[in-house]
């Protein structure tokens, strides 16, 4: 079985990413893990700091799809992700779970190769100007140049 790694951040990019793993990665057997870095993560309860360390456990796709399930990791998955996610894995008859990490994204995704392991990432790109990408970073560049996996960097 493979770990396919799309990261997600309920984006434009983002739901392209998961189109393109979708129509031209993805087989039948495949786990599917939805990798989303939440860099904001003040939550009242305290509970998401049980994972800021290790990211979450694995969450199966229909607990993911589950607002109170989110609400407790700090993420929104928009209705549009959820839809491509389910059709994903009843299509391609794939296995989808989400594993949410917290802190800053360009580490995270190459730490998520590392722990879960993944054999493959996709990530959508904003296709940021020059000097956006010079002031801010680029966090596709990022793991693209640090990942141990191969990588592929969708634009929108």
């Amino acid at each position: 079985m493979r770990n396919l790694g799309v990261a997600v951040d309920f984006s434009p990019c983002s739901r392209a990413a998961l189109r393109w793993a979708s129509d031209n990665l993805v087989r039948g057997g495949d786990r599917v893990v939805v990798v989303h870095v939440n860099s904001c993560y003040q939550n009242e309860q305290g509970i998401v700091h049980l994972w800021e360390h290790t990211g979450s456990p694995f969450i199966p796709l229909n607990e993911f799809c589950d607002p109170t399930v989110g609400k407790k990791y700090g993420v929104a998955p928009d209705s549009e992700t959820l839809e491509i996610l389910r059709r994903m894995a009843n299509q391609k008859k794939v296995e989808v779970v989400a594993k949410i990490y917290y802190g800053d994204a360009k580490a995270m995704l190459c730490e998520a190769i590392d722990k879960i392991p993944l054999h493959y990432l996709v990530v959508g790109s904003r296709a940021l100007s020059k000097l956006k990408r010079a002031l801010l970073g680029s966090v596709s560049s990022h793991v693209v140049s640090n990942a141990v996996c191969p990588v592929t960097v969708v634009k929108h």
